[in-house]
């Protein structure tokens, strides 16, 4: 091969700073390989083979890189009530509360949290964000930060949730950090069979939450966006323990398969109600599934026997969304009533199982609906977001009850922030980038 006097790393050079054959930039921004690129590339790149058990270290590693000391990653607990550490050569931390602590900040707020220490140095406190969905929080300490450090620091938070949720589809690695009490096998049957807590578009925001989380039987949840509609269902099966969790399963089966056959919501019911009866003779289980249209903010719904959904306005007055009940799941025979409702932007509407309200006091009291609307009211007052609000109002449920958890306590909350914009794609929409996002 002829020496032309340019060996292959200057080729490189050469064409990695010209204008470029492929990839171009509408503003004339440099091709060159930028810190933040080289990093997350690395990490990227690394990643795809490496086994669960060393994401953290690899984390870790790369942030040191480039400067970073004592990484924490932090992943919640299955009650939202504590964050758990990934351990391992490069990182450190301990179990640490949500309510009160650094970390727990960062991860309530579903923002940046930065702490200045004594020696001039910034410890950053971040979500990982899979999405919207809560997967724990990342943390590192830099000599300094400016906004390029936050925006790469906040890229790091996301690519690092995406590894954690991508590897756990083949891993029991992340679940079992997450365990902070030994779990039941219904609990565990239950969980398996949940979507993701927390979903959020710059049109609707969703959050849910079972209690008790680690001996959950019946109570379960659904829901997708698909297009401009959003399918929500709650499910309540009769009884407690496994036996529960084995009919809340059939009847969310029984729900997908309808809901992915483009059942109306009256063919839902009798769909689920035929399949319940014939797999589970004698027994049945309460239900609300709705629709939402995200177009125009129409709730249209069926209530199987269930507890009145709550309609929260934007200013925090709380009412019920009443209307006929047809019978619960499992009957067979009944002819569900739909109902209909115009929502208006910001407002917010809250499913709850009946254990929320049933629960008997140290006095012998019903807990009740009424004080069910009074923390309602409180705890939307505070202006959280949809998570937030969902993590608070089953903590303080679970604080004015004393604890007690005789039967599953479960809460779905749905915002419907108002019509998508015409442009969907536009950069800069609001609500389309998580909280404290650095724009580039």
């Amino acid at each position: 091969m002829p020496d032309d006097g340019m060996d292959q790393s200057t080729a490189v050079q050469e064409a990695d700073t010209g204008p470029g054959q492929g990839f171009a930039d509408a503003r004339g921004r440099s091709r060159t390989e930028s810190l933040g690129e080289r990093v997350l590339g690395s990490l990227l790149d690394r990643a795809h083979l490496m086994p669960a058990r060393l994401v953290g270290r690899l984390v870790a590693q790369e942030i040191a890189s480039v400067g970073g000391t004592d990484v924490s990653i932090w992943l919640q607990d299955y009650d939202q009530r504590t964050l758990q550490p990934l351990t391992g050569a490069g990182l450190v931390g301990d179990t640490t509360p949500i309510d009160g602590s650094w970390p727990g900040r960062a991860f309530a707020q579903d923002a940046r949290v930065e702490q200045s220490l004594s020696d001039g140095s910034v410890r950053m406190y971040l979500p990982m964000l899979d999405g919207s969905d809560r997967v724990g929080v990342l943390a590192f300490t830099l000599p300094g930060v400016d906004d390029n450090d936050r925006r790469l620091a906040q890229r790091l938070a996301g690519l690092t949730a995406d590894l954690i949720v991508t590897k756990s589809l083949y891993t029991d690695t992340f679940a079992q950090v997450r365990a902070a009490a030994p779990m039941s096998l219904s609990a565990h049957l239950q969980w398996q069979t949940l979507p993701p807590l927390l979903m959020t578009t710059p049109d609707v925001a969703l959050a849910g939450i079972m209690e008790p989380a680690y001996d959950v039987g019946g109570d379960s949840f659904d829901y997708a966006l698909d297009d401009h509609v959003l399918h929500v269902g709650v499910f309540d099966a009769m009884g407690h323990g496994l036996e529960a969790a084995i009919m809340a399963t059939v009847v969310i089966a029984a729900y997908r398969h309808g809901r992915r056959s483009d059942a109306s919501l009256p063919d839902l019911y009798v769909h689920m109600d035929d399949v319940l009866g014939k797999s589970h003779p004698g027994r049945f289980a309460t239900a609300q599934v709705g629709r939402l249209d995200t177009e125009t903010g129409i709730f249209s719904w069926v209530n199987a026997g269930h507890p009145a959904a709550l309609r929260i306005r934007a200013t925090g007055a709380v009412s019920e969304l009443t209307g006929p009940v047809t019978r619960p799941v499992g009957f067979g025979g009944a002819v569900p009533s739909v109902q209909t409702t115009q929502l208006e932007p910001g407002d917010r509407v809250l499913f709850f199982t009946d254990g929320v309200v049933e629960e008997r006091l140290a006095d012998g009291r019903q807990f009740g609906e009424a004080r069910l609307h009074e923390l309602v009211e409180q705890t939307s007052a505070e202006g959280s977001s949809v998570a937030e609000t969902v993590r608070l109002l089953s903590h303080t449920l679970m604080a004015a009850r004393g604890g007690r958890t005789s039967d599953d306590a479960s809460l779905l909350l749905v915002e419907w922030r108002g019509p998508p914009r015409d442009d969907e794609l536009a950069r800069g929409i609001i609500g389309g980038l998580p909280p404290g996002d650095i724009g580039s």
